[in-house]
């Protein structure tokens, strides 16, 4: 692979991107497409099932017959409670099902989202979110399973099991993603994204369990990062959080997506990098394999490679966990789905 073939892999790029008027433009496709694509985020929401499936064959095959290596896309939605989608089987949201303390169900759950997301040409969840929940002022903590660590645990593996299956290459099970890692629901003021106060002990004990078990008992395939920040660190900047403890102490064999917009927030919201080429210096350093939604940040990584701030090996390292991931989906053997 080229570098830039290599970089193309790393990011997502965004509907707007491809669409005019809500259809299928292979005029803007071809303005972006160039070397790849790695993912392609909720482009498949406004439509039914099988327009939803029609469209992503659309995009698939053009992204096959217009790149030279002929690598297919994964394309990713929310899936708390069911598909993001039209006409998706809407459950009640997580924090609601933790209230059932029925993991068995929990995993009935993620066997229909699974299978009903990936019918549509779906391959990755942004879900669950395994935030313990002890502020709450917060926002989002519907999204969550509660504020018991272990509760919070038993459901999340339960739904990843449930939505990743036994075999991915079976069309009915998807990719899950843990997030938001960690500590992103406690932040001070109860305000989305603010940074967070904790204990390492209180980190440790109440915060990182559910994702431990995740990628231990349930093989969690994605992590994405949280928005915040702990002790002055941002998540997406954590060397300590994405590789040491991730990776090394867990064991974790997936790949790392960066929340919206979280990289180019080390600089606009963080203020620990000076400009987007030092933010994807130090998220790729950190951990972070790719950029959601749209690349930002990391259209830098060729240039950080010719000024020799980065290796050519730490992009490979990203590369090789995205690849595996769509080889493990069979995406290279069978990329599209059935409209009926």
């Amino acid at each position: 692979m080229a570098l830039e073939e290599k970089v193309a892999q790393l990011y997502s790029i965004e509907p707007e991107e491809i669409l005019e008027n809500g259809k299928f433009s292979p005029e803007k496709a071809k303005k972006v497409v160039g070397k790849g694509i790695g993912e392609i985020a909720c482009i498949l929401r406004s439509l039914c099932p099988k327009e939803g499936a029609e469209l992503a064959n659309k995009i698939q095959k053009f992204v096959i017959d217009n790149t030279r290596l002929k690598i297919p896309i994964i394309i990713h939605d929310e899936c708390l409670h069911g598909c993001c989608a039209k006409r998706s089987t809407s459950f009640p949201q997580a924090i609601g099902m933790a209230s059932t303390w029925d993991t068995e169900l929990i995993q009935r759950i993620g066997c229909v989202i699974g299978k009903e997301t990936r019918a549509r040409g779906i391959h990755q969840a942004l879900s669950p979110n395994l935030d313990v929940s002890r502020e709450p002022r917060w926002g989002r903590t519907e999204e969550t399973y509660g504020e018991d660590p272990y509760l919070v645990s038993r459901m999340g593996i339960s739904f990843i099991r449930g939505i990743q299956g036994k075999n991915f290459t079976d069309k009915n099970s998807i990719i899950a993603t843990a997030k938001h890692f960690s500590v992103h629901n406690s932040p001070e003021g109860g305000l989305n994204i603010s940074p967070t106060v904790a204990s390492e002990r209180t980190i440790k004990e109440v915060f990182l369990p559910p994702f431990k078990a995740a990628v231990k008992e349930a093989n969690v395939m994605s992590v994405m990062p949280a928005y915040s920040e702990i002790d002055g660190i941002p998540a997406h900047s954590n060397k300590e959080l994405l590789t040491k403890i991730l990776r090394e102490e867990w064991g974790f064999k997936g790949f790392v997506i960066s929340d919206y917009e979280g990289i180019s927030m080390l600089v606009t919201t963080h203020h620990v990098a000076s400009d987007k080429k030092e933010a994807a210096k130090q998220a790729l350093e950190a951990g972070v394999d790719m950029e959601l939604s749209r690349i930002d940040c990391f259209s830098e990584l060729p240039q950080l490679i010719k000024e020799g701030k980065i290796s050519e090996e730490a992009i490979d390292k990203a590369v090789r966990r995205i690849l595996r991931i769509k080889f493990l989906l069979g995406l290279f053997e069978s990329p599209y789905v059935n409209p009926e």
